[in-house]
């Protein structure tokens, strides 16, 4: 394999690897969110609607970790909350889920 070719399979560096965090209730509105990238779902309406998409991939899931629309979701339930962390697909779930352990524990 060519060293240019290999070179264009490599990403640019960025400072986005959290797009975005927020916390759902158990019927997946919103309390609260940050998008960190402004190109990732720059309307609210889009943010909504990648939320609810992916509360309604997760709510009944056993799983910490899920991949939706090209991105790494890293979540966590406390009750009647649900925390996510979303990362590009290119990023580690151990790397992301970093960042959602950081949310301190409610239970």
């Amino acid at each position: 394999m060519e060293l240019h070719s290999l070179c264009s399979l490599l990403q640019e560096p960025s400072l986005y690897t959290v797009k975005a965090v927020f916390i759902l209730d158990n019927d997946g509105n919103r309390l609260l969110s940050k998008y960190y990238d402004p190109e990732f779902y720059p309307s609210m309406k889009e943010q909504k609607n990648f939320e609810k998409n992916v509360f309604n991939k997760t709510h009944k899931a056993d799983n910490e970790i899920a991949f939706l629309e090209g991105m790494t979701i890293v979540y966590k339930t406390s009750i009647d909350l649900f925390f996510y962390v979303v990362g590009s697909a290119q990023e580690n779930e151990v790397f992301t889920g970093q960042h959602g352990r950081s949310v301190p524990s409610c239970g």
